[in-house]
């Protein structure tokens, strides 16, 4: 039990990293391609990769009417947060939209509190809150520029349902490998997009460089295919509270993806917040590894 607590958290952190990267697509918005069509190849191009690994492992795709519910569920749900995120990127800063999608573990606390009368203990707390006062330091700005109110409510939104995605693939248990549950996830994400982009005005569009094709082949790789694996087993091995509260990581991941990679300026205020984000995420893993009395 012990072992799989520790594996759990390390996925958790893994997940963390490698949903951090997401900022990444926003680079294909300069080569004319919409959010929905970047997320129909994203999703799309980890399907076929999932889809092979599954061939090999010689998995069978059958599922119940029950699993066929909760894995529809899933779908829809991380469709819907991945979606608002990718639109909110085109409203505002990512950086910006990024620390607002921080409140998501203050959502599944306060939803797991509430519907599922989950206690909330002290550590859990002084996590939460060191880690969103972390995060509001990495992205801070003194000069108080205004936010576009769209892109508020539609990251608010993208924050929602990827609470209540955790939560449903923590509390269904599904008896299923994590490829499988992410095979049909990501189906109803490349076929919702590609629905959307069809519908809008802008159409769909397709990769034009190989620039662009590189873009797409790391948001399907890292943030999509290696982040959606590993928050399975986080979400089952450790719960949902501890799995969110260590998404810290993600905006952290970013900042150092900007310090090392895009010669941004690094302060004494993202000193303070990367200390406070880690130090909220080294609590929280001893607090989901402490044997229950």
């Amino acid at each position: 039990m012990k072992n799989k607590k520790i594996f759990g958290t390390l996925c958790a952190i893994g997940a963390a990293v490698c949903y951090g990267t997401n900022p990444i697509g926003a680079f294909l918005y300069k080569e004319g391609m919409t959010p929905p069509s970047v997320l129909f190849w994203r999703f799309g191009l980890a399907w076929i990769i999932i889809s092979i690994v599954m061939f090999f492992r010689k998995e069978k795709l059958s599922v119940t009417r029950k699993e066929f519910g909760i894995l529809t569920a899933l779908g829809l749900l991380f469709l819907a947060s991945s979606l608002t995120l990718y639109v909110s990127f085109t409203l505002m800063d990512v950086g910006v939209a990024s620390t607002i999608l921080f409140i998501y573990p203050v959502l599944t606390a306060a939803i797991m509190a509430i519907c599922f009368k989950e206690r909330v203990t002290l550590p859990t707390a002084v996590s939460i809150v060191m880690s969103f006062v972390g995060v509001m330091l990495l992205y801070w700005s003194p000069q108080g520029d205004t936010l576009s109110v769209a892109g508020i409510i539609l990251v608010l939104v993208s924050a929602l349902t990827y609470a209540v995605y955790i939560i449903i693939m923590n509390r269904a248990k599904l008896n299923m490998s994590s490829f499988k549950i992410n095979y049909y996830v990501l189906i109803y994400c490349a076929l919702g997009n590609l629905a959307v982009a069809l519908i809008e005005g802008d159409g769909f569009q397709t990769p034009s460089s190989l620039c662009s094709w590189f873009y797409v082949a790391w948001l399907a790789l890292v943030p999509a295919i290696l982040a959606l694996v590993m928050m399975v087993y986080a979400a089952k091995y450790i719960g949902s509270t501890p799995t969110a509260i260590m998404g810290a990581l993600e905006p952290l991941t970013a900042v150092l993806i900007g310090i090392f990679l895009f010669k941004e300026t690094f302060s004494i205020r993202l000193l303070i917040g990367i200390i406070l984000i880690f130090s909220s995420v080294i609590l929280i893993a001893v607090q989901s590894n402490k044997p229950k009395q």
